[in-house]
């Protein structure tokens, strides 16, 4: 799965990124790196969220995102 994500320039320094197709997906990190890391952390947070809401059960699996 390959989803868009915005990566903004925080005014008090660092970076936060937003992922519109998710609502709410959000993150934040010191250098552009770490918000990358950080955003891919809170998608697969997200859908494991989203997943466990409907069905919660040993087949939940984390999905490997490209940002």
């Amino acid at each position: 799965m390959t989803l868009k994500v915005l990566i903004h320039k925080a005014e008090e320094g660092g970076y936060w990124a937003e992922a519109p197709a998710l609502p709410g997906c959000v993150s934040q990190g010191d250098t552009m790196d770490e918000v990358r890391t950080n955003i891919r952390e809170a998608i697969e947070g997200w859908l494991l969220a989203e997943d466990g809401a409907a069905q919660a059960g040993p087949a939940d699996q984390v999905l490997d995102v490209t940002v």
